[in-house]
């Protein structure tokens, strides 16, 4: 276990800021600040508040990572980090950090793609990733369906949103029905109380016509807002729990239904769910039927993992070192619309090798 990689990786892509400390799949360490708080009483995330809760969380939350691991700064093979997606400040106070103890320290940096460290992360709880993958990621930012065959260098858009993602829809849901934010925890209470048979509401982009594996949202999000609309207006009390109940299962019957699809479709027989909404509850019940209807074997993370976190971050960062990727350089930047299809930004060829001229014993302590 000592010879596996030794990682950090950070994660401030939105709201959370999120260090892990991973050895091999092995996760050590998993410390998380939110400022979930500050944004509720505004409704969705404010870039700018972000930003400041990641500047004042990032080496308080650094330094709680490294005592729960019971590891010191110096005993990291690396430093991996979220260059992207996100949103550009709050992923810029991350990618800074990051850089910072690298230097500091002597070890390589690894910027990493958001979306690929959501794939990665379920090494951690299932072990090493079938190859390939299929990725089912639903969250606040994104609904995408991708294909893994290297979650190093290999990882090809199938499917993705064409207007809301589905954690957007339930955080706007939420909203209407004055249940507060963020979204998809409260839905997921309620409509355990209520009937996903109530009330008919659209499945977007599911019509024989359709693209086979992208989504929709933004229709079934206006169709549960004039529902609601139609029955105040009436006089009439909104059945909330059935509300609840029916969106969501319009939501989760498309969302698996299409993963289930590209799997056959792709002679897939793994699937993955990762992000925020993989720990809607209904959601990981009608997979797993789905999946084992169709003989595909199914991998979700604990709740946990699901959302942004540091360990998932590692846990790319430290796949990166065991497959030796090339690290990345000095001058990495945040890039707010990194494609999947870049598990991680590489440094240049010979740019540097990240042993530095000047000793690193007076930088760190």
């Amino acid at each position: 276990m000592a010879d596996e990689p030794l990682v950090l990786g950070i994660e401030t892509s939105c709201d959370e800021t999120g260090v892990g400390i991973v050895r091999g799949h092995t996760l050590l360490a998993d410390a998380v600040a939110s400022s979930v708080d500050e944004h509720a009483r505004f409704g969705g995330v404010v870039p700018e508040v972000a930003s400041r809760a990641h500047l004042e969380a990032m080496i308080p939350t650094i330094q709680r990572a490294l005592k729960d691991a019971g590891v010191t700064a110096r005993d990291l093979d690396g430093i991996a980090v979220t260059a992207g997606p996100g949103l550009a400040g709050a992923l810029l106070v991350g990618v800074s950090a990051a850089k910072a103890y690298a230097y500091a320290l002597g070890k390589p940096l690894y910027g990493v793609n958001h979306l690929a460290s959501h794939i990665c992360v379920d090494q951690l709880e299932h072990g090493a990733l079938p190859e390939p993958t299929m990725a089912l990621l639903v969250s606040g930012g994104h609904s995408s369906l991708l294909l893994s065959t290297d979650i190093t260098s290999d990882v090809r858009p199938m499917g993705a949103t064409i207007d809301d993602a589905a954690g957007e829809a339930f955080d706007k849901i939420a909203r209407v029905l004055n249940l507060g934010f963020p979204g998809g925890p409260v839905i997921d209470r309620y409509a355990k109380e209520g009937d996903p048979r109530a009330i008919a509401f659209p499945r977007g982009l599911t019509g024989p016509r359709d693209a086979a594996y992208d989504f929709s949202f933004s229709g079934l999000k206006t169709s549960v807002a004039r529902w609601i609309e139609a029955k105040r207006a009436a006089g009439e009390e909104v059945p909330v729990r059935d509300v609840a109940a029916s969106f969501q299962e319009a939501v989760v019957d498309v969302l698996t239904r299409k993963a289930v699809r590209a799997c056959k479709d792709q002679g897939v027989d793994h699937l993955m769910i990762g992000g925020g909404v993989a720990a809607n509850s209904r959601l990981r019940v009608l997979a797993q039927e789905r999946c084992e209807a169709a003989g595909i074997r199914l991998r979700v993370p604990r709740p946990k993992l699901c959302t942004d976190n540091g360990a998932m971050v590692a846990a790319l960062g430290a796949e990166m070192v065991a497959r030796n990727r090339s690290a990345s350089d000095w001058d990495l930047s945040a890039d707010s619309s990194l494609p999947v299809t870049d598990p991680h930004v590489p440094g240049r060829a010979h740019a540097h090798d990240h042993v530095h001229e000047v000793s690193k014993e007076n930088l760190y302590s």
